[in-house]
């Protein structure tokens, strides 16, 4: 493809992207009809030996690949949390693919190692951070990074606090080994962190202590001193404490200053902070008191691409002293050396080395909105979210489970886990509306998420008429002697079946038996949608087996039997 042809084709992108952002709503929210493997059927096994048109690629992209997207930013998208998008971020993201650098020092593209940092800045005094996470503090030792999510932020965080704990246990003994050290190390969490925090801990290869919670769901400073006192006399060293602004299941804010103060009473510990979702609600003057003990952190993370209007990947990570990072990170060859050696490198600061001009599309989002436009956006969503929390308030058949502080609110039927299971079930598979559910204060419950841009009163509202259908629905084949309401319009039932297969699959959940599901190690802990919600009698799966054990035997009895006359025969 040549230049003219990109200019032609380039256009015929951007109208086919402002005609799909244009009409998204025309679209089912989700597919329904389609299953695992649907694509292999549609493509061929092996790439074109001679390149085709762009009119052919773009018309297979509507035929082929649309049936089967989630569109995140449809207007009847309520689930998980909000998939940031917006045009100045596409056109961010479309320059800073054009340019291709590859910013992983300041000499390999000065201009977005300088521009990451001033952004980071931006952001940081936007959000009322404290100002020791700033690399233009005077005397400071603060600064940042943009990185792919909060998965790698709170690894990168969990990696230098592991490298900084090691290093004081191992003090002058050189020809220790430092995995001699790790067995000894402990972390700790609440059971409503997200679940990255697990992982980085099985990547990293020490211990995590996943705490409970208040019966708010909140990590509380406590529960957390108790659990470190406990394991010290054991002789661990506490390293790693995590707390959460706004959880994945239910946006639960924990106590920071409970926490904050626990963390510094231990010096051996690093106190990191994960806002992914709520953090960026601290542009807002009315919702930093949730902020407070922030000040005892030494690290925070929150992602632009969920609640900032900047499409994914970006996660914004700040720490208290970035020498910490480039003592646990920093690698060297020769061939990334140079002599701007006060430069900031950001290699160092995470655990790629190449790395995308990131925040170019955060300066197109941060110039076009400004702080006041980014506001109203955010305030917006916590508007509407509480318009959806009086619609379920208003129907006593229903209950709110969750304090609703953001976009997000978690509701109920007032009736058994299996019942609000089928509920979901039935919502997902219209494909009209889609959610996700959570367990919240050990309740099933579904999770109603204010996600698009440009939502209104009027999209709430008639997303409730349409959960309330459902409703009636599912309530209705739940009584005895009747026969299942008929679906009225505008809902539209999808022609495939519900069956019991599908209802798990649209309820997203996974089912287990109690065995295994014992024998996870998450089990007892993070509820954010990884862990089985349910749990398979395990009697049942055994009857089950045996009855197919036996009609297999059977089976064989009777090729044997045949088998034995054809040799006789014979």
């Amino acid at each position: 493809m040549n230049t003219e042809e990109f200019r032609v084709y380039g256009k015929q992108m951007v109208d086919y992207i402002s005609e799909y952002r244009d009409r998204v709503d025309e679209r089912k929210v989700a597919p329904t009809l389609l299953d695992p493997g649907y694509l292999k059927q549609l493509i061929p096994s092996e790439a074109p030996m001679k390149g085709e048109s762009f009119d052919e690629i773009l018309k297979d992209v509507e035929g082929k690949i649309m049936p089967g997207m989630v569109h995140w930013n449809h207007p009847k998208f309520f689930a998980y949390f909000p998939s940031g998008n917006s045009y100045p971020s596409v056109l961010g993201d479309m320059l800073s693919s054009a340019i291709g650098s590859i910013g992983f020092s300041w000499a390999s593209s000065p201009a977005a190692t300088e521009l990451e940092t001033i952004i980071l800045d931006w952001y940081a005094k936007a959000l009322d951070l404290p100002t020791f996470f700033l690399s233009d503090c005077p005397a400071g030792k603060g600064g940042g990074a943009l990185q792919g999510s909060a998965s790698e932020c709170v690894l990168v965080c969990l990696m230098t606090a592991r490298d900084r704990a090691i290093k004081e246990l191992k003090g002058d003994n050189q020809d220790i080994h430092e995995s001699v050290f790790l067995p000894k190390l402990m972390a700790y969490c609440s059971k409503e962190a997200h679940s990255c925090v697990e992982k980085a801990a099985k990547m990293a290869l020490i211990k995590l202590r996943i705490l409970d919670t208040d019966d708010r769901g909140r990590f509380r400073g406590e529960t957390l001193r108790t659990a470190i006192e406990k394991d010290i006399e054991e002789g661990y060293t506490p390293f790693f404490v995590v707390a959460t602004v706004g959880t994945t299941g239910s946006c639960v804010f924990d106590n920071l200053v409970e926490i904050g103060q626990v963390c510094k009473s231990v010096p051996s510990i690093w106190f990191h902070v994960d806002g992914a979702y709520a953090g960026n609600s601290f542009i807002l003057p009315e919702m930093r008191h949730f902020k407070n003990g922030l000040e005892y952190a030494d690290s925070f993370n929150t992602n632009p691409n969920k609640l900032l209007l900047t499409n994914f990947d970006a996660s914004a990570m700040w720490v208290r002293d970035v020498m910490a990072l480039k003592k646990a990170l920093t690698v060297n060859a020769l061939y990334l050396e140079h002599s701007n050696n006060c430069a900031i490198d950001y290699r160092h600061y995470g655990i790629p080395l190449s790395r995308r001009f990131r925040a170019l599309k955060l300066w197109f989002v941060f110039r076009t909105y400004g702080i006041s436009g980014l506001q109203k956006y955010i305030r917006n969503h916590i508007a509407l979210a509480k318009t959806f929390e009086d619609l379920v308030y208003s129907d006593d058949r229903f209950e709110v489970r969750n304090d609703v502080h953001l976009g997000l609110v978690c509701f109920r039927l007032k009736n058994s886990d299996e019942v609000n299971q089928e509920f979901l079930a039935r919502i997902n598979h219209s494909g009209n509306l889609h959610m996700i559910p959570a367990k919240v204060l050990d309740k099933y419950c579904i999770r109603f998420c204010v996600t698009y841009e440009h939502a209104t009163a009027e999209h709430i509202e008639a997303a409730w008429e349409e959960i309330k259908v459902f409703a009636d629905d599912v309530l209705e084949s739940q009584s005895p002697n009747t026969e299942p309401l008929q679906p009225i319009q505008p809902i539209k039932k999808p022609k495939k079946k519900l069956t019991r297969t599908a209802s798990s699959r649209f309820s997203f959940t996974r089912s287990v038996s109690r065995e295994i599901y014992e024998r996870q190690h998450s089990h007892k802990g993070l509820t954010d949608g990884c862990t089985p919600i349910i749990v398979l009698d395990s009697n049942e799966i055994l009857e089950s087996l045996h009855k197919a054990s036996k009609k297999n035997l059977q089976r064989y009895q009777q090729v044997d039997a045949a088998e034995s006359t054809d040799e006789a025969s014979n």
